[in-house]
């Protein structure tokens, strides 16, 4: 029998359920991935219909049809990575040093093969003597497998999304 349970309906115990306990290990590890620069492991924890997605308009659900930062499926992630890694890029050459912090898990929905968590994430870069803060809710959508939990969608939504925001230079 599946269990599924909302926010609304969810007891605080739900961050001990195993399923949930995975999948925020698995949103710490791509925390971890992505401050260590690992981009080839980093995407290799999406499935392959996964989505990367920054959206500007902080609280749309239509990504599709609206202006996005970043719109990833597997081949425009895999052109990323390659861009950060390979060569000369102005993004990956001079790119800052990352520390992020990912807290404040809210369980969405639980399922036998997938969990969706609402976090918050700060983000400090410190590039050329400085330091740069960025902050965002993230909503993490994890498949659960035994042959391997990966993400399914991840939305980085800005809290200055709809400001000039600089160039990275790193993946959020």
């Amino acid at each position: 029998m599946t269990e599924t349970f909302l926010t609304s309906a969810a007891p605080v115990a739900a961050l001990t359920d195993s399923r949930v306990v995975r999948a925020i290990r698995l949103v710490w590890h791509e925390a971890d991935l992505l401050d260590r620069k690992r981009y080839e492991e980093w995407q290799d924890l999406y499935c392959t219909d996964g989505l990367y997605i920054i959206p500007i308009d902080a609280q749309t659900d239509d990504f599709a049809n609206s202006l996005n930062m970043v719109y990833d499926d597997a081949r425009m992630r895999q052109m990323r990575v390659t861009r950060m890694t390979e060569g000369y890029a102005i993004a990956a050459v001079d790119s800052a040093r990352t520390v992020r912090t990912v807290s404040r898990f809210v369980v969405e929905e639980v399922r036998d093969d997938e969990v969706t968590l609402r976090s918050a994430q700060v983000l400090v870069a410190y590039k050329r003597g400085r330091h740069d803060l960025w902050a965002g809710d993230l909503t993490h959508h994890v498949r659960l497998s035994d042959h391997g939990d990966r993400i399914a969608r991840k939305v980085v939504r800005l809290v200055d999304s709809e400001d000039a925001v600089p160039a990275s230079g790193f993946l959020l």
